[in-house]
C-alpha cells in the first residue's frame, strides 16, 4: 500500500485531539446507592447464572443459526454485560451524600434538598421537587436530577427567596416556600 497523497506543505500527522472536561461529580444519595449496588448483585447473582446456564444447553442442541434459544440468550447475556459493566462504572465513581445530615440545620438549598415552589404569576400551585443524584431521577415522584435546569436554579437559595427560572416558554419567577431534608437516609 503506498502512502497517502499530501499537498506540498501540509503535515502528515493526526489531528490532536482536545482534553475532555472533567467528568461531573456522580452523587447519590445513600438509598440510590443502596438500590443500585441491589440491582447489581441480582445480576451477577442471579440473571446471569441462570441465562449462562440456558445458553451453554441451547449450545449442545445443534445447530446455532436458528435455535431462538441461543440466539436470545447471547442477546440477553450482551445487555446483562452491558448493564454490570455501567453499574460498576458508576458505584466505582459515586460519590455517596447523606441529605439527613442537613435536617434542621439548614433553610438553604444542597443536594438532597425537598423543595416546594410556586410560580409567583400563574395561580401560585405548589409543586414539590427532590433533588437527587442522575441514577435516582424519577419525574412521576418529583425526584429531578441535581443537574437539572431547576435544580441548577434552586441549589444554594434559601426558603423565602424568589428566583428566574430559564423555561421553554421563556423566564418564570418562583418562590422558594419551604426546605426540608429527610429525617432518615
Amino acid at each position: 500500500m503506498s502512502k497517502a497523497f499530501v499537498r506540498e506543505g501540509e503535515q502528515d500527522e493526526a489531528p490532536r485531539a482536545e482534553p475532555s472536561p472533567p467528568p461531573a461529580k456522580n452523587y447519590i444519595s445513600p438509598a440510590g446507592y443502596a438500590r443500585l449496588k441491589a440491582e447489581l448483585k441480582q445480576l451477577v447473582e442471579t440473571e446471569r447464572p441462570e441465562v449462562v446456564r440456558i445458553v451453554s444447553w441451547a449450545a449442545k442442541n445443534g445447530d446455532r443459526s436458528e435455535n431462538g434459544d441461543y440466539l436470545y440468550g447471547k442477546k440477553r447475556l450482551r445487555e446483562i454485560d452491558r448493564r454490570i459493566h455501567y453499574l460498576t462504572k458508576r458505584l466505582d465513581s459515586a460519590e455517596v451524600v447523606n441529605p439527613a445530615r442537613r435536617r434542621g440545620d439548614s433553610d438553604q438549598i444542597f443536594f438532597g434538598a425537598t423543595v416546594t415552589y410556586a410560580y409567583v404569576r400563574g395561580g401560585r400551585e405548589e409543586r414539590i421537587i427532590t433533588i437527587v443524584g442522575v441514577d435516582e431521577v424519577d419525574a412521576k415522584r418529583g425526584h429531578v436530577s441535581w443537574l437539572s435546569p431547576i435544580a441548577r436554579a434552586l441549589l444554594k437559595k434559601h426558603s423565602g427567596d424568589v428566583i428566574t427560572l430559564a423555561t421553554p416558554a421563556g423566564e418564570a419567577e418562583i418562590e422558594i416556600i419551604n426546605v426540608r431534608y429527610p429525617t432518615t437516609a
